[in-house]
């Protein structure tokens, strides 16, 4: 088994897949209307040397505080295959003003940092 996709929402489609292409290197797919759900939009965005997918979505009928808390997915984990490329896009994030938590070692030997795609949603950045 493995996982296929993961889907994330938000209200604006276009800064998420630039969050994605600028620091991911992520390739973006054209965005898809749906006919049957008036509004709702998505994009897959494919991440470099892996099969992995995250479909971007977002729709009028979203709520307006995209910092709650809400049951459901809280982040996504990226490996990046070195500390050394951790500690690099972190670096570069605390430039952009998207660095949540500098790299550290967790209690449970995880090397990672935390960074904000434009709407606040965390993404673990990890060896």
């Amino acid at each position: 088994m493995r996982i296929a996709h993961t889907a994330l929402w938000t209200h604006d489609l276009d800064a998420a897949a630039s969050f994605w292409e600028t620091y991911f290197g992520a390739t973006v797919g054209e965005p898809y209307r749906s006919q049957r759900r008036p509004g709702f939009v998505s994009r897959f965005i494919s991440l470099p040397e892996s099969n992995a997918q995250i479909e971007l979505m977002t729709g009028p009928w979203l709520p307006c505080d995209p910092q709650s808390e809400r049951i459901g997915w809280d982040h996504i984990a990226i490996s990046l295959g070195s500390k050394a490329a951790v500690d690099a896009l972190a670096e570069r994030c605390k430039t952009d003003n998207c660095l949540k938590s500098t790299p550290r070692t967790t209690g449970d030997g995880f090397y990672e940092a935390v960074i904000t795609m434009p709407e606040g949603t965390p993404v673990e950045i990890t060896i």
